[in-house]
C-alpha cells in the first residue's frame, strides 16, 4: 500500500469498527486519481468527538505523480448515525476531461444503494434529488409517491432516459425539473404523455438536439425551459395544446431561425439569448410577448416588432445594431437593452414615454449632443448605461456631469447612483 499523507486522523483497523454504526463512502472519479487512499470509521472509536459524527481520513499518495493531484479535494456530508448515513468525497475534475463523451461519471452512480427514500411517507408532495449522482430511478421506487406528489427535481444528476412505466404514474406532478442531466432525444420518448397536469418543465444543460414532441401531450405546460442543449431549430410547439405556453427559454443553443411559434399566441416570455439568429422575424402573432430576449445573436437590423404592441423588455445586446429603428408601435417598453452593438447615434425612441432604463453603453456614441433631444421629456427615464461609447472614453473627467446636466431626472448612471441633491 502506498504511503499516505493526510492531515486528518487514520483509523486502520478495521476489527475495531463498532458492529451497531457503519458508514457507506462513495467517491466520483475523474481521470486518474489511483494515488487517493480513503479510510473510513465512526463516532464509537473516537471519543473526543459527537456520538453523531463521523471520521473519514482521506490520505494522498506521495509517489504519485498525477497532474490531476493538486491535493485539492473536498468532504461533503460526513455525517454518522445509527440509520444509514453517507459520505460523499469529491476528488478534482480534470479541466480537459469531457464527461459527456467519455461516460465517466454517468456510470458512478449510486443506483446500488438501494432506495434511500424508504423513510419518506407516501404522501410526499415535494422531492429535492440533486446533485445526488441518481443514473436509474427505479430503485428510489417513485411511482409509491403518485397519489401525492407534485413536484420532483433531479438536478445535477447523470439521468440519460425517462421510464415511462415510473413517469406514467406521477400524474400529478406540476414541476419536473431535471437541469444538468445526461438527457438525450432517444432518452424521452413517451414518458411524459401522461403528465397532463405539468404546468413547468426544465430540461437546460441537457444533450438534447430538438424540442422533444412530448410537450404536445402537456395541456397545462406554461413554463419550459431548454437553456445550453444542441437545439437547432425550433420544432414541435406548434401544437394547439401548448395554447396555455407562457414562457419559453431556448437560450444557449444553435437556432439560426426564428421559426415554429405562430401557435403560441399567449407568450409572454421569449428567450433566444446565445443562439446564431440573423434577423428578427416570424413574431407576428405573439401580441401578447412581453419580454423579448434576442442577446449574443448575430442580428444587424432592429425590425419585425411593430405587432409586439406590449412588449415592456427587450434585450438584444452583443448583436450587429447599427442603428436605433423599428421601435415606433411599442410604446409600453420600460426597459431598452442594445448595449455592445455598433449604434452611432441615439435616436428614434423619444416616444418612448414609459421607458425606465436604457442600456446603451459598448456602442460608437461620439457626442453627447443627442441625449437631451431624445431622453430628455422620458419623465420615468431612471437608469442610462452609456459607458464604453467614445463620448465617455475621450472625456472621462467631464462625462458624469454633463450627462447629469442633460438629463437631471436620472437616479442611476451606469453602475453608480446619483446623488439627489
Amino acid at each position: 500500500m502506498s504511503s499516505i499523507a493526510s492531515d486528518t486522523t487514520l483509523i486502520e483497523q478495521e476489527d475495531k469498527l463498532s458492529p451497531t454504526f457503519f458508514l457507506e463512502l462513495n467517491a466520483v472519479v475523474v481521470g486518474s486519481s489511483e494515488c487517493f487512499t480513503i479510510s473510513i470509521a465512526t463516532a464509537s472509536f473516537t471519543p473526543d468527538l459527537p456520538p453523531t459524527k463521523g471520521v473519514v481520513a482521506v490520505g494522498h499518495s506521495q509517489s504519485c505523480r498525477s497532474p490531476l493531484c493538486n491535493r485539492d479535494f473536498r468532504i461533503l456530508n460526513v455525517i454518522a448515525s445509527q440509520s444509514r448515513p453517507t459520505a460523499r468525497v469529491v476528488l478534482p475534475v480534470a479541466e480537459d476531461s469531457d464527461p459527456e463523451e467519455d461516460g465517466t461519471l454517468a456510470n458512478q452512480s449510486d443506483d446500488e444503494d438501494g432506495d434511500f427514500l424508504a423513510e419518506l411517507p407516501d404522501d410526499t408532495d415535494e422531492l429535492d434529488l440533486i446533485h445526488q449522482r441518481i443514473g436509474s430511478l427505479e430503485s428510489l421506487r417513485l411511482p409509491r409517491f403518485a397519489a401525492s406528489l407534485t413536484r420532483l427535481c433531479l438536478r445535477q444528476n447523470h439521468i440519460t432516459s425517462l421510464d415511462p412505466n415510473i413517469f406514467n404514474t406521477l400524474i400529478h406532478l406540476t414541476e419536473l425539473d431535471l437541469y444538468d442531466n445526461k438527457l438525450k432525444d432517444r432518452g424521452i420518448g413517451p414518458a411524459l404523455d401522461q403528465l397532463v397536469e405539468l404546468t413547468t418543465l426544465d430540461f437546460s444543460f441537457n444533450l438534447l438536439k430538438h424540442v422533444p414532441g412530448t410537450l404536445a401531450h402537456l395541456p397545462q405546460l406554461s413554463t419550459v425551459y431548454f437553456v445550453q442543449n444542441r437545439i437547432g431549430k425550433i420544432e414541435s410547439l406548434d401544437a394547439p395544446t401548448l395554447i396555455n405556453l407562457r414562457s419559453l427559454e431556448l437560450g444557449g443553443n444553435r437556432i439560426r431561425v426564428i421559426d415554429g411559434l405562430a401557435s403560441l399566441v399567449n407568450l409572454e416570455e421569449l428567450w433566444l439569448g446565445k443562439n446564431k439568429i440573423t434577423k428578427l422575424e416570424n413574431l407576428s402573432t405573439l401580441t401578447k410577448l412581453k419580454i423579448l430576449s434576442i442577446q449574443s445573436n448575430r442580428i444587424t437590423k432592429l425590425e419585425g416588432l411593430e405587432d409586439l404592441v406590449n412588449l415592456e423588455e427587450l434585450y438584444i445586446s452583443h448583436n450587429g445594431l447599427e442603428k436605433l429603428e423599428g421601435l415606433e408601435q411599442n410604446i409600453k417598453l420600460t426597459t431598452l437593452d442594445v448595449g455592445s452593438n455598433f449604434i452611432t447615434t441615439i435616436e428614434g425612441i423619444s416616444h418612448l414615454s414609459l421607458l425606465e432604463e436604457l442600456w446603451i453603453s459598448g456602442n460608437k456614441i461620439a457626442t453627447f449632443a443627442s441625449l437631451e433631444p431624445e431622453l430628455g421629456k422620458l419623465e420615468h427615464l431612471e437608469t442610462l448605461y452609456l459607458e464604453h461609447n467614445p463620448c465617455q472614453l475621450t472625456d472621462q473627467t467631464g462625462y458624469r456631469r454633463k450627462v447629469i446636466l442633460a438629463l437631471p431626472r436620472l437616479k442611476q448612471l451606469d453602475a453608480t447612483y446619483i446623488r439627489q441633491v
